[in-house]
């Protein structure tokens, strides 16, 4: 086995970390236990037959902090809507108390990061500690920008998350973290194992927008893209988020399972993350032929994966 160490844009999974970490004064388990049981890694979907994101059909970060939140034995408050004035005295309010985990916002309002504004350049969320006088928001932001800075209206355009897609509601934030039992981390994980083995299962119980396919359907649809030609902002997407995010959770979610001692669940976890790494050079480099092969060797991966977990019950 050959874990990684390093960065990845695990913005929701560290700023949860950060949030409920403090509001119970005991720290979480790691971020790779922590992104395992939100659930991320088991799937893939390709939204809308034209948005392939390594997740699961159906699946959105909201779903998944809702998950993980539960499986850690956790509570907490979680609020949204209002008018921005509304949503900014309630934020003031929660941060007296203690880090507030925000989000969905818009990553493309974020002012402090390098190339902004630039509105839709996807969904992030964030920890807020503190609001001054004049209306400064304090933040860390998990990827890469601690105790950031941003004016309220600012903040308050990207928290509305006008451009996320999986929301219509504004000014979400959860605040208030306590437990409520004993959890261990490895408990946590053995919990997550049906949940995990439902969403590779493909859940037909959430709404989706129409024509997106799931697993191998939706590796099959991918592939499709990929030899039509993958329009540029989609090319991007790949490059700098979807290939590298997906690589890694299902990496934690192969140290995860054999955390478990499920050998045979995390060899196939491991597979998929060694296919999905390989897609990022191809990707920049346009080699429709190697991407195309590797596509198909993944697709029928999810299903062996479900497999295994239903076996391990």
């Amino acid at each position: 086995m050959h874990s990684y160490a390093g960065s990845g844009p695990y913005c929701y999974t560290h700023s949860l970390t950060m949030a409920a970490g403090a509001g119970t004064g005991r720290p979480l388990p790691s971020p790779a236990v922590v992104e395992t049981l939100t659930g991320s890694a088991f799937g893939f979907q390709l939204i809308g037959g034209t948005l392939p994101l390594f997740d699961p059909y159906a699946w959105d970060p909201e779903l998944g902090l809702d998950q993980a939140v539960a499986l850690l034995g956790l509570d907490c408050e979680r609020t949204s809507g209002g008018t921005a004035e509304e949503a900014l005295e309630r934020l003031r309010t929660a941060a007296v108390h203690g880090p507030v985990l925000v989000g969905p916002v818009d990553m493309g309002l974020l002012l402090y990061r390098p190339g902004t504004p630039e509105p839709g350049q996807g969904d992030h969320y964030v920890v807020v500690l503190d609001i001054g006088p004049d209306g400064t928001v304090l933040l860390h932001d998990p990827e890469g920008f601690p105790y950031a800075t941003l004016g309220a209206p600012a903040f308050l355009a990207a928290w509305r998350a006008d451009a996320v897609p999986y929301t219509d509601e504004p000014y979400i934030m959860r605040t208030g973290f306590v437990r409520e039992r004993e959890v261990t981390g490895e408990q946590a994980l053995r919990d997550s194992l049906p949940l995990a083995a439902r969403w590779l299962g493909g859940r037909d119980d959430l709404p989706v927008p129409p024509g997106t396919l799931g697993a191998a359907a939706g590796v099959a649809g991918f592939a499709e893209l990929v030899k039509a030609g993958l329009e540029p902002g989609l090319r991007l997407l790949l490059q700098h988020f979807a290939v590298r995010v997906g690589a890694r959770r299902a990496s934690d979610a192969a140290d995860c399972l054999a955390r478990l001692g499920l050998t045979g669940a995390a060899g196939t976890a491991r597979e998929q993350a060694r296919l999905i790494g390989a897609l990022q050079g191809p990707v920049v480099t346009g080699d429709v032929a190697a991407l195309s092969a590797v596509l198909e060797r993944l697709a029928p991966t999810y299903e062996e994966l479900r497999a295994a977990l239903e076996h391990a019950r």
